[in-house]
């Protein structure tokens, strides 16, 4: 696959519409077209120490950050027409559908695709944690769990195995 945008979430809690950060990155002829970052105010507006602790943001982060619409709309045309690759793909698709119903917005049927499914059919047995199945296929992931760098290896690892 040589076109597509690979999209990480991070949360504030366990509810999936607590967006906090959005990392893609776009590939385009099997290469890095485009990169993109953002902070993202969540709804509902609050931290569990669990997601703290896993991604290091917390409400001073994003006090002042904007919500997700305002994000999207700089989103949705880098992402247009390309499907969507994430690692775990069930945890940042049903976060993506969740936002949409969140502020009433039309869900654009989004096409995904799953870099950690994908990575259990090629290395049965084996580790499947995204730093783990980054490092496999040569990217070494800086910064786990900050939404850029998460995408940063997804993109890596679907240029390899999807």
């Amino acid at each position: 696959m040589n076109d597509f945008a690979a999209i990480d979430f991070e949360t504030a809690n366990n509810c999936p519409t607590s967006v906090c950060s959005v990392g893609v990155v776009v590939v385009r002829g099997a290469a890095v077209a485009d990169r993109f970052y953002s902070l993202i105010r969540p709804d509902p507006d609050y931290y569990d120490r669990f997601c703290q602790r896993v991604h290091g943001l917390g409400p001073d982060d994003t006090a002042g950050a904007p919500p997700f619409p305002e994000v999207w709309r700089q989103v949705a045309p880098l992402v247009e027409g390309l499907p969507l690759v994430a690692h775990n793909k069930q945890f940042d698709e049903r976060c993506l559908k969740a936002v949409f119903r969140c502020y009433r917005m039309d869900y654009p049927d989004y096409r995904f695709l799953c870099t950690l499914r994908q990575s259990r059919r090629v290395w049965p047995g084996e580790r499947h944690s995204l730093d783990a199945v980054a490092a496999r296929c040569g990217f070494d992931l800086k910064n786990h769990h900050h939404a850029l760098a998460d995408a940063e290896a997804c993109a890596a690892i679907a240029l390899q195995i999807l």
